[in-house]
């Protein structure tokens, strides 16, 4: 670690803003889609089922590609797996631009856009954590609010493209743009990347195999439990975007436009304030508490699962609202400390792999929980379909908190790296 101690001042908090900006674009480019699914629907003819296709296929290249960007990262220099990515994934979203048909949209939005964005994570993630120790999770945690940020204005912001340039083919092209703009400029605003955090006895990179990468992620308790978090905020997040704003327009008579902006704007607008002050409170108290990382979790899933039960049953629009600003508060607590919590417990030289099969892990679930098991719900329950949505929704994030309970109690001391 002795590399981490020496990586101080500007340039630590720097790649913060640098890797934010990446990230910013990595959720806007992605969250345009759906706000011009309707002028893309409309010139393509697409039907609902080849919507759902698109989504179902974008899914799946991200668990499968970001399974082998995790091994990447950890033996290939992260910089350039960085840079390279972004660069891929904006031509692929100007390309989208000129798509003139389904499958063409498959191919540039759910494999090559999809794709490259799959590469970016678990370098990002490993490269962060090699500059940051002491400020670890308030690093992760202003990385994680630039997510938070491309979510809540990618919206915004394409709209007001597209009233200046016309055409929905227009607004990828711009999005795409700004984003290879920006990847161009890291590639000499990125210093080298030394894997100061990982020597070997030559002072060099040592990349560990993938069968070491694998036992160190999936024969260690401690990190398997604290994944368990990390694929209940994905089941319940890939729900909620996908039902909330339904539930809002039919519950409460609202218009589908304004139903969405209330259901995730102020959902995302606590979750982005709650990341910034948590990551600032966990970097107070992990020093002295080790294990303060671990229940800080757990508290925000036992707090969340409530909150969750209650948007599926209040029966007033300022009862639900209030629900999903605290749905949003306890996520965004959560959410802080998703990577450090498991970063307690490997080896840092397979940082990178870990987020792979975390992500793998949690994207393949989450499509199964958020696909399957939600479309029998609305199917077969009617009217109490919300209501059963939602409780199983915040049964899920009980559940997690359980399990990472048993690490908090039974196996973290044990597995926790000094």
């Amino acid at each position: 670690m002795a590399r981490e101690r020496q990586v101080s001042g500007w340039y630590k908090w720097w790649v913060v803003a640098m890797l934010g900006g990446a990230y910013f674009f990595h959720q806007a480019d992605r969250a345009i889609f759906g706000v011009l699914v309707p002028y893309i629907q409309a010139d393509l003819s697409l039907s609902e089922l080849q919507l759902g296709h698109i989504n179902t296929v974008l899914f799946l290249t991200i668990a499968v590609v970001t399974f082998v960007a995790g091994f990447l990262g950890d033996r290939f220099d992260r910089k350039r797996i960085i840079t390279g990515s972004l660069i891929f994934w904006s031509v692929a979203t100007m390309g989208l631009g000129f798509a003139s048909s389904f499958v063409a949209v498959v191919m540039l939005r759910s494999v090559a856009t999809g794709g490259g964005e799959s590469f970016y994570g678990p370098s990002a993630m490993s490269l962060l954590a090699s500059h940051h120790r002491e400020t670890r999770s308030l690093a992760f945690s202003i990385h994680q609010a630039a997510l938070y940020l491309g979510l809540m204005l990618s919206g915004v912001l394409a709209l007001r493209v597209l009233d200046v340039v016309g055409t929905w083919r227009r607004v990828f092209v711009a999005f795409g743009a700004a984003g290879l703009l920006l990847g161009v400029a890291y590639i000499f605003l990125m210093r080298p990347d030394t894997r100061g955090d990982v020597p070997s006895a030559e002072g060099k990179s040592e990349g560990a195999s993938l069968a070491e990468s694998f036992r160190a992620f999936f024969a260690c308790p401690s990190a398997l439990l604290a994944t368990t978090g990390f694929i209940a905020i994905c089941c319940v997040n890939n729900t909620y975007i996908t039902w909330a704003p339904k539930m809002f327009h039919e519950r409460f008579g609202l218009d589908g436009a304004t139903a969405g902006a209330h259901a995730m704007f102020y959902h995302h607008l606590v979750a982005f304030g709650a990341i910034l002050a948590g990551g600032w409170l966990t970097d107070r108290f992990v020093g002295r508490f080790p294990r303060f990382r671990l229940g800080f979790q757990i508290c925000a899933l036992a707090l969340g699962a409530p909150a969750l039960l209650l948007i599926g049953r209040c029966g007033t629009f300022a009862a639900a609202m209030a629900m999903t600003a605290a749905y949003g508060l306890f996520r965004g607590l959560f959410e802080v400390n998703t990577h450090a919590s498991v970063f307690d417990v490997v080896p840092a030289r397979h940082r990178a792999s870990v987020v792979g099969f975390m992500l793998l892990l949690a994207m393949g679930l989450g499509a199964l929980f958020s696909g399957e098991l939600m479309g029998w719900v609305f199917s077969s329950f009617g009217e109490r379909a919300y209501s059963v949505a939602f409780a199983l929704m915040g049964g899920t994030y009980a559940l997690a908190a359980l399990l990472m309970s048993v690490s908090f109690f039974f196996t973290f001391r044990r597995d926790r790296i000094s």
